[in-house]
């Protein structure tokens, strides 16, 4: 059993598995999709030990991948997206390499290199030297060295990229016969592929679990109606007439173009799952007009990942950059405002120290007034005093010549 828990992994700023977690059981086929940069093969590679996870756990038959990492790995085998070979070996010596590296005790190590080589149809190469395979070949080397020590859980990343259209038929064979015995899983874009070979389903999206289940689950909940294909000879209307009095019909399209017999083609979306081919096939009996074919479309397993992974990695940088430019323009614009407050600030300090000199100006030149004022007052009084000195004077000369 392998059971992977709330597992994250970050690099810098991105994180590639957020919060994951999952239990995979023996006896079945998991198909692992995802876009990509969805971080499947960085989950892979977390199971395997081959690099950490920032937080969370995984445990390979109860053993944790970190804490007791020798006795985790014996239970798995790793195919990587590029095979981990050795050009410089013979695929004889390279997988005698992977049994000893597992540790698998000398008596076995013959029987079990040459089944391997059996099962994956490389007994006539043993003795090829490896740089001399074909990229297919070299494929199987590195699917040979995952089932070495036949471990319980194997993890194939991309198994059948680079074989041929025969090649692949023979490895997905094979696969499918390590189901009873092993925990199998596979990565792959070849949706065909997986649909063929999986049990099981998950699709991952920016490090996150969007969907599981089996391949028939997932279209059917998916397939909230049905699109039937039809060719009929006859008009536009009369096709259009016979198809408007059926229940169930949500919408008809009439193609534009007919089709290499002259027959009108027309898409019908049908609400609920009921098949309405029977009423349809009775309505243009009812008319005479033959239906030369008729197909219905339901949703795939690709129809599903397309539209449970329309948000990719990709959308999530532009959108990102979109939010950082926003971000840019917002802080352009705070720094203007801040530059125009700053202005505004200055040229008021500038008019107050002006009015204030102004004030000063003003204030200097009624004092100087006041001073003026109060001199003048002074010499009024003096020139008063004066006079009247002077009167003084006058009174007692005359005073003294009349007494003479």
């Amino acid at each position: 059993m392998i059971v992977v828990n709330d597992i994250v992994k970050t690099y810098g700023d991105h994180k590639a598995v957020d919060h994951l977690s999952f239990t995979l059981e023996k006896g079945k086929i998991y198909g692992f999709l995802g876009p990509n940069g969805a971080g499947k093969s960085t989950t892979m590679n977390i199971m395997t030990g081959y690099i950490a996870a920032t937080s969370g756990s995984v445990s390979i038959e109860g053993f944790d991948i970190l804490k007791e990492a020798e006795s985790a790995k014996k239970h798995i085998g790793y195919l990587p997206e590029i095979p981990p070979v050795y050009n410089d070996m013979t695929i004889g010596e390279y997988l005698e390499f992977a049994a000893e590296l597992k540790k698998i005790p000398k008596k076995e190590r013959r029987d079990q290199i040459a089944k391997v080589l059996t099962m994956t149809k490389l007994g006539d190469y043993r003795g090829r030297l490896i740089k001399n395979l074909s990229k297919g070949y070299k494929q199987r080397a590195g699917l040979a060295q995952a089932l070495i020590g036949f471990p319980e859980v194997i993890i194939l990343d991309e198994p059948t990229v680079g074989l041929d259209p025969m090649q692949i038929i023979e490895i997905r064979e094979l696969i499918r016969s390590l189901r009873d015995d092993h925990i199998v899983i596979l990565s792959s874009h070849i949706l065909s592929e997986v649909n063929e070979t999986c049990d099981e389903v998950m699709i991952i999206s920016h490090g996150k679990m969007v969907e599981r289940g089996t391949p028939a689950e997932l279209e059917a909940k998916f397939s909230t109606g049905a699109k039937i294909k039809l060719s009929v000879l006859g008009t536009e209307g009369q096709v259009r007439g016979a198809l408007s009095g059926i229940d169930n019909v949500k919408s008809i399209t009439i193609l534009d173009e007919k089709d290499s017999d002259g027959a009108v083609v027309a898409e019908v979306d049908v609400n609920g799952d009921e098949d309405v081919r029977v009423m349809i096939s009775k309505a243009f009996a009812n008319l005479g007009l033959p239906v030369l074919s008729m197909t219905k479309e339901t949703k795939t397993l690709e129809d599903v990942f397309l539209e449970v992974t329309t948000v990719t990695p990709a959308s999530d940088k532009a959108k990102k950059a979109k939010k950082d430019k926003k971000t840019k323009t917002a802080m352009k614009d705070i720094k203007i405002k801040a530059a125009e407050i700053a202005d505004e600030t200055v040229k008021k300090d500038s008019e107050s120290k002006d009015s204030d000199l102004t004030e000063d100006k003003t204030n200097e030149t009624d004092a100087n007034e006041t001073e003026d004022v109060k001199e003048a007052e002074v010499k009024t009084d003096s020139e008063e005093n004066a006079e009247v000195d002077i009167l003084k004077n006058s009174e007692t000369e005359e005073n003294e010549k009349e007494d003479k």
